[in-house]
């Protein structure tokens, strides 16, 4: 039934016998600087990259101060913890996401609350977000409680879902009407842009996260993004074990965190960001070359940014007519060297997190029937 489409994809990325979902691609520094690393035996958490990937991360993101971590899901952690998420709170955010956003609430002892996700998006809704907090929520004495459980709702994480940024603007709103701390899960959207700013500068913290399938890799890492310099630099002290800078003391003044991402991994990180741009730039001509031919092709739609958006197109989305269509698509695809795969398993379906609160999941539901992702990689084959 979709021969024609895997035939498709498959002369898109070369005709390989087998076409993967999303690879790193290294067409830069990346052996000059970590050989670089081994000849100096500065491969730890000590080193000028590290230090050299967050300025250049700052810079290329607008944000005050930048802090590497070792992945995504830490800085997610750290992140709550900066902004006073304890034991017990509630954290609001969507059910369709990347388990390591409610895994890092869950490491504070805090519940996740999910909220349905816009179909313009794929992220979280703010006007469903509105219509929870105003059934659900108030406000007193400067924090909001829910009504229904009394805990209090410190934390609000939205998602950018496969690098489309949601309606930031307006749940940044939401947040400080409601006295709710916004942290953005930007961990698929280094990149992406929303009216002209980067994800991850629009809340109290971003995380991002640079795993081996994100658009650039550092093998495994993350960092937090920041507006305000002073949190930032708190962060980067209670990533390090928050020692008492000394040159031979090992004193300690807070309850800190081994979440150092070492120098190899920041010299792979610095030699990526330096052609992130042509990554990006590849990506959405890859999205391109997919919206025109989806376009001819009954019952598939191709996923497109949203308005007012600058998508870096990390995972490409088509949307099948029903629940059969997905699974016929995902069958016959995989059996034919072409990966994709769904949207991940849904937060309140896990059974971890099946008791906790969530609204409609209207759209969220709707999607995970019929999202399918496609190959994604960077097509570049050479320096550029």
């Amino acid at each position: 039934m979709y021969e024609k489409t895997i035939k498709f994809i498959k002369e898109l990325y070369g005709n390989q016998e087998f076409t993967p979902l999303s690879v790193p691609k290294f067409i830069g520094n990346e052996k000059k600087y970590l050989n670089e690393c081994i000849d100096t035996t500065f491969v730890s958490s000590v080193g000028k990259f590290v230090d050299k990937f967050e300025e250049d991360m700052a810079r290329y993101t607008g944000a005050k101060r930048a802090v590497v971590c070792v992945n995504g899901t830490n800085a997610l952690h750290l992140a709550m913890v900066l902004v006073g998420v304890e034991q017990n709170d509630e954290v609001l955010t969507q059910a369709l996401t990347f388990i390591a956003t409610c895994n890092a609430i869950s490491y504070i002892g805090a519940e996740p609350v999910f909220i349905d996700v816009d179909k313009s998006t794929m992220g979280l809704s703010p006007d469903a977000l509105k219509a929870w907090l105003a059934t659900n929520a108030e406000v007193r004495n400067g924090q909001c409680y829910n009504k229904g459980t009394g805990r209090r709702v410190k934390a609000c994480i939205p998602m950018h879902t496969f690098g489309h940024p949601v309606r930031i603007e307006e749940i940044v709103h939401i947040c400080k009407e409601y006295h709710i701390e916004l942290i953005e899960d930007a961990a698929e959207s280094v990149g992406s842009k929303y009216k002209g700013i980067h994800t991850g500068l629009f809340g109290r913290v971003g995380a991002l996260s640079f795993n081996g399938n994100k658009t650039i890799t550092t093998g495994g890492g993350g960092m937090l993004l920041f507006m305000d310099e002073e949190l930032g630099a708190l962060a980067k002290h209670l990533s390090t074990q928050a020692k008492v800078p000394h040159r031979w003391e090992f004193r300690h003044d807070h309850i800190g965190y081994n979440y150092r991402m070492p120098n190899i991994n920041a010299a792979l990180g610095c030699a990526q960001l330096e052609h992130i741009d042509d990554y990006i730039a590849d990506k959405r001509a890859t999205a391109v070359a997919y919206a025109d031919y989806f376009k001819n092709v009954d019952n598939i739609i191709f996923f497109t940014e949203p308005e007012h958006c600058f998508s870096n197109y990390w995972l490409n989305v088509v949307i099948l007519k029903d629940n059969e269509a997905q699974q016929s698509f995902l069958q016959e695809t995989n059996d034919n060297g072409v990966m994709t795969r769904p949207i991940w398993e849904l937060m309140n379906r896990l059974p971890m997190f099946k008791r906790c609160q969530h609204d409609t999941l209207e759209n969220t539901i709707w999607f995970a029937d019929r999202v399918v992702n496609i190959p994604s990689s960077v097509r570049i084959r050479k320096n550029s």
